[in-house]
């Protein structure tokens, strides 16, 4: 069965929940609650298994706080010996408005601190990354307050049908490729 480990970054605790900072946590849960996954608390973080037609997907949300991500994403690569290919780390991205899709074969980590711990424990910037924009709404120098506070009521409005579509993206990535994937999904 082939494996891929989908990382959803985020923060836990209950404080950073529906903060913009938090979405791959919120697309794994989606993903979650949609096809009755349970996560339960292992080494570094939350865990479930998703199996999708031969494929099994280890679906994680790290417990290390977003600025030490990768500790948890070396760790999980190597306990079920996924190769690299069949990482896909999901973040937010301040250069995208909101809701867009993008997924990426590699890249740089933009500024995004649990990017850049990912890439330095990894040590390679060729990784699969799905950035879910999140928008650039704030003034100079609110960036961190920006992204640790919670949606808008208009994004709230938007943001179900942005989860479905995520999930997709997902779905597509484990069984389509990430090629096909980009191309289906990416500016949608």
């Amino acid at each position: 069965m082939k494996k891929f480990l989908i990382v959803g970054l985020g923060n836990i605790g209950e404080k950073y929940t529906h903060t913009r900072h938090n979405i791959g946590f919120k697309i794994l849960d989606a993903l979650a609650e949609k096809e009755d996954l349970k996560f339960e608390t292992q080494k570094l973080g939350d865990v479930t298994v998703y199996k999708l037609k031969g494929r099994q997907l280890i679906l994680l949300k790290p417990s290390t706080y977003m600025n030490l991500s990768g500790k948890a994403v070396q760790y999980w690569l190597g306990k079920e010996k996924i190769p690299l290919e069949n990482l896909l780390v999901i973040t937010d991205d301040l250069n995208l408005p909101f809701g867009t899709l993008r997924l990426k074969r590699k890249g740089s980590d933009g500024g995004h601190n649990g990017l850049k711990d990912i890439q330095d424990k990894l040590q390679t910037i060729t990784y699969n990354r799905f950035r879910f924009g999140i928008s650039n709404s704030f003034n100079k120098g609110r960036q961190v307050d920006y992204v640790l506070s919670e949606w808008s009521h208009e994004e709230n409005e938007k943001l179900n049908e942005r989860l479905e579509k995520s999930i997709q993206l997902v779905k597509s990535f484990a069984l389509a490729g990430v090629s096909n994937t980009m191309n289906a999904f990416n500016g949608k």
